[in-house]
């Protein structure tokens, strides 16, 4: 070790990056739980949280709950906000809150900063409201002016910085308008049946415990079983943030063990290396008596060394990811206050590190052991040599098996992780494969008249070529990036480009009731020659699933949304024209029995339901038993309206709702489009308009923002296999010394050298990006049609970058080191062959 670390420095990056990329994403996803954990009642609100849709809480609900502490009220409802002139006008989520309890847990920020009961007040019949800045900048206001929301006219009195229990509150596709509740009452929007979640905070009056709030939430349960309420409390106050954070860094860990793995190949060709140059020592150590189980222990150790250098350097980059974390993300994610080093993280990323270490140098060692002194004084090396002793070979095999039991067992969702690891050594048999191709065709080409081609062609096929190692290590690298770039193309170009040919233009969502068909001829008036579909909508929750609570059921994660908080419910005379029946029989129109549903056949697969079942739906306070009639295909590509539950026309008889509708206007122009809806914005104030391309353009930068930091992700990985290329060309660094100064005296240029050289690179860079490109299109496919259930199409512009990256890489790499090795002295290197 006196000798240095030359040789060992790609070594180390390899396992410091892969060590530091599991050890920091999972130390920062510990963080974040730890933060919502610390934080819940700030991001909730409350203690608890009790939600009801379509309907405020009875005076026996409110009672009930007023009895445990001081309840505040909020409304949350989507609207159409106007400037004070209506000349323009977007889509809001209006938040009305009751001015003297909000926030009760938590601070506002706004700018300017006043009391919020001053800022919200109504002055001669204006009401005050904060809105961000995408609200002004949206409808090109600032503070001071005034907007119509319904009825009420609204001034913004103040800019909307940090809401503190925003997340509670889930996604939002429109800028907030944070306004009082009087406000929302006066805008005249909340009649029987719109689509309003009203929200009751509680602050408890006793010691907010986990025994406490479970006691509290039986009893409501218990007495009040049909009040449908959504109830959630400090110690789950962002379940969706949560579960996405674990599924997100699940997803970074198994990219930071892809990287680490890649690195492996690394540890290899290092270990391999370093040993080639250490022949005349170990032959030394052998002509001395040394065992060969001294000469394997020695390095082993020493690998050991230098693979903890690696660690140690990760582990600090690990360790430090929360804290630069909690400055970067602070705004948007909850994170503790004081954010500190979490053991079971970075320890989880060291015994990566060593596992993969040890399953990637064992072998080489192994081989070393068996090598005769007297074959190493002649310098042969170790590339001929064929598997080590049983033991060896039995030692990294069973530590690779732990590898991944130990990626399954530490994943969240083990099912992927499965997937994940077969995956992993499928393409590592796949890539072996790949390289005793190329090698195979190599050494069966036919003769070239090109002394260049023809000394490429023998160094791909040659012992000891680099060709296994340049095709393993960035072949890996390579097949993530394509089907990282071949699914986020595919969905946009199934957002952006492949919309149906009769995709509804607009969405038209709280059409009261009583103005349905007044509505329907308003735009059959303005918008002649489009086509208007309106279906009933009302909003339920699951409750039961065959008379058992939901709580109780164990749903797969793929389901569990159905069953997580309300659904869009319709009733329906007719089958819907984008749904096919796959079991069951639809009734009949004038059916009057017990009440029936449709049920999409893919989700009630995936829940375990079946025709026959029987769901119940809580609405507006009323639980409903629904028996499955029939199963449907429903084609939400389509993009018309649909619903996951449809139920007989005699379930919700009575009951109030509103309406929603689509509109397709073929050839309508930007300006028609924007005249119906200012329009329909003014003529019915109540009812929420959403342009398609809006929203499309909305899902486009989410898409695109996620897409960017997968492939930032995916990077990690390259980075990885290019440390790997790197290593493994200058790990036959010294064969290529021999060879070119061989070539030299018998009278070859360096201009020679260089072209054979770069062809060499160019043939296995050109193999490999082939092979990245098909793996990477076969993954990409499977996810795309039978995860995603979406078409799948290759893309040319990814194939053309990746074959441009492959070749940069191993030509641009292989003659850096190349130069290196043309520019030896001759004479020492003949004194020792």
């Amino acid at each position: 070790m006196r000798g240095g670390l030359s040789g060992f420095w790609i070594f180390i990056a390899c396992i410091a990056l892969g060590v530091a990329a599991i050890g920091g994403v999972n130390s920062v996803a510990r963080a974040i739980e730890a933060g919502v954990a610390a934080e819940g009642q700030t991001l909730l609100g409350a203690d608890m949280r009790f939600e009801l849709n379509q309907r405020t809480a009875t005076d026996a609900e409110l009672g009930f709950l007023k009895s445990f502490g001081t309840i505040a009220e909020s409304a949350n409802m989507r609207a159409m906000a106007r400037t004070e002139d209506e000349t323009n006008q977007t889509l809001v989520q209006v938040k009305a809150v009751d001015p003297a309890l909000y926030p009760m847990f938590g601070a506002l920020t706004l700018s300017p900063s006043e009391p919020i009961a001053d800022l919200f007040a109504e002055r001669d019949g204006v009401w005050g409201a904060a809105a961000p800045q995408l609200l002004l900048d949206r409808l090109n206001l600032k503070l001071g002016d005034r907007l119509r929301v319904g009825g009420a006219l609204i001034e913004l009195r103040a800019r909307l910085d940090y809401e503190p229990d925003a997340l509670s509150d889930g996604f939002a596709f429109a800028p907030r308008l944070l306004t009082a509740l009087g406000a929302l009452n006066a805008s005249g929007l909340v009649q029987p049946g719109s689509l309003v979640e009203h929200v009751y905070k509680l602050r408890m009056t006793d010691e907010p415990t986990e025994s406490a709030i479970a006691t509290v939430r039986e009893r409501a349960s218990a007495e009040h079983p049909e009040a449908g309420w959504s109830i959630r409390t400090r110690f789950n106050a962002a379940p969706a943030i949560s579960a996405n954070v674990e599924r997100f860094s699940q997803f970074l860990t198994l990219v930071g063990l892809t990287a680490l793995v890649v690195g492996g190949v690394g540890v290899a060709n290092a270990v391999r290396a370093y040993l080639d140059a250490k022949r005349a020592v170990i032959a030394t150590f052998k002509s001395l008596g040394a065992s060969g189980g001294f000469v394997f222990g020695l390095y082993l150790f020493q690998i050991l060394l230098v693979a903890a250098i690696g660690i140690a350097g990760g582990l600090v980059v690990g360790a430090l990811m929360p804290f630069a974390a909690n400055m970067a993300l602070r705004s948007v994610l909850p994170l503790p206050t004081e954010v500190g080093f979490y053991p079971g993280a970075l320890g989880l990323a060291v015994l990566f590190g060593f596992i993969v270490t040890l399953v990637f140098a064992l072998l080489p060692l192994g081989r070393a052991r068996d090598v005769p002194a007297t074959a190493l004084f002649r310098e042969q090396g170790f590339e001929a040599q064929g598997w080590p002793r049983w033991p060896y070979t039995l030692s990294a095999g069973t530590l690779a098996v732990l590898l991944g039991v130990l990626a399954i067992f530490s994943a969240g969702e083990r099912r992927i992780a499965l997937t994940f690891v077969g995956a992993m050594l499928f393409s590592f048999l796949v890539l072996r494969g790949v390289g005793w191709l190329v090698q195979w065709t190599a050494r069966r080409a036919p003769h070239s008249r090109s002394t260049a081609m023809r000394l490429a062609v023998g160094n791909i096929h040659r012992p000891g070529a680099l060709t296994p190692s340049v095709v393993l290590s960035l072949g890996l690298g390579l097949t993530l990036l394509v089907t990282l770039a071949l699914i986020d193309g595919n969905l946009r170009n199934q957002i952006s480009n492949n919309l149906p040919a009769d995709a509804p233009d607009f969405f038209f969502v709280d059409i009261q009731s009583a103005e349905a068909d007044a509505f329907q001829s308003y735009i059959e008036q303005e918008a002649p020659g489009a086509k208007l579909v309106r279906v009933p909508m009302l909003r339920g929750r699951i409750t039961r699933l065959n008379g058992v609570d939901t709580q109780k059921v164990n749903v797969p994660p793929e389901g569990a949304w159905v069953l997580r908080g309300d659904r869009g419910l319709t009733y329906a005379r007719n089958m819907p024209s984008n749904s096919t029946l796959t079991a069951g029989e639809w009734w009949d129109p004038d059916y009057a029995g017990e009440p029936l549903v449709s049920f999409s056949a893919e989700e009630a697969g995936e829940i375990g339901l079946k025709v026959g079942d029987t769901v119940t739906v809580n609405v507006l306070g009323r639980d409903i038993t629904a028996k499955i009639a029939n199963l449907r295909n429903v084609e939400w590509e389509s993009m018309g309206i649909n619903f996951v539950m449809v139920f007989s026309p005699n379930t919700f008889a009575g009951a109030p709702h509103s309406w929603l509708a689509t509109l397709a206007w073929p050839n309508a122009s930007a300006d028609d489009q924007a005249r119906l809806l200012n329009g329909v914005t003014r003529t019915y104030p109540a009812v929420s308009s959403v342009r398609i391309a809006d929203a499309l353009n909305l899902i486009n930068e989410l898409i695109g923002q996620i897409g960017t930091a997968i492939r930032a992700a995916a990077l990690v990985a390259l980075v990885a296999s290019v440390l790997v290329l790197g290593g493994a060309l200058a790990a036959g660094n010294r064969a290529r010394t021999h060879d070119a100064v061989v070539l030299k005296t018998l009278g070859a240029t360096r201009a020679l050298l260089i072209r054979a050289f770069s062809l060499e690179y160019m043939l296995i860079g050109l193999a490999t990006a082939v092979f990245a490109l098909f793996a990477g299109g076969v993954a990409s496919w499977y996810v795309l049609s039978q995860v995603m259930k979406l078409s799948a199409s290759f893309l040319p512009q990814v194939a053309f970058s990746t074959i441009a990256l492959s070749l940069v890489l191993t030509v641009g790499f292989g003659l850096i080191g190349t130069w290196r090795v043309l520019g030896q002295k001759a004479a020492p290197v003949l004194r020792t062959l």
